[in-house]
């Protein structure tokens, strides 16, 4: 099994992600790995859909938008807000400046992707596992980690 070379967000969309696929993602920031997840659940009962599985799940991620995306979340709670200057609030209760649009701002400036993709939603979760408890990378991410 071999991921694809790193991808930055802010270059999505990627045409080289098949519109129908399962596999497995790993995101980084530099050296870190942030996150791990997999995409294509009961990919079995989908295959017929014209986008499901990797592209969908990777488009989510690069919006930036919390509703719906837990990796989004992540980045909000973890890395956006800590960072907020007493300024922002201001700019929060006006309605300049929104969370989602500061959460894919630093996904697009930080943040990279790579995938490996696979034949099944059991074998994409049961990868995802292994990445999740620091088998795959040699670490575990620091914003979905499992085990101790």
């Amino acid at each position: 099994m071999e991921f694809s070379e790193r991808y930055k967000f802010s270059d999505w969309p990627n045409k080289e992600i098949p519109k129908v696929a399962a596999g497995i993602y790993a995101i980084w920031n530099g050296a870190e790995l942030f996150y791990c997840g997999m995409s294509g659940r009961e990919m079995e009962k989908n295959r017929h859909k014209t986008k499901y599985g990797m592209v969908t799940r990777l488009q989510s991620h690069s919006t930036g938008r919390l509703s719906g995306d837990q990796f989004c979340v992540y980045v909000a709670n973890r890395l956006v807000i800590p960072s907020l200057k007493q300024n922002d609030l201001t700019l929060f209760a006006s309605g300049e400046l929104k969370l989602d649009t500061l959460t894919k701002r630093y996904i697009h400036n930080y943040l990279e992707y790579q995938y490996v993709l696979v034949d099944s939603s059991a074998e994409a979760y049961s990868i995802e596992i292994k990445a999740r408890n620091g088998e795959l990378f040699g670490q575990k991410p620091k914003l979905n980690p499992i085990g101790i």
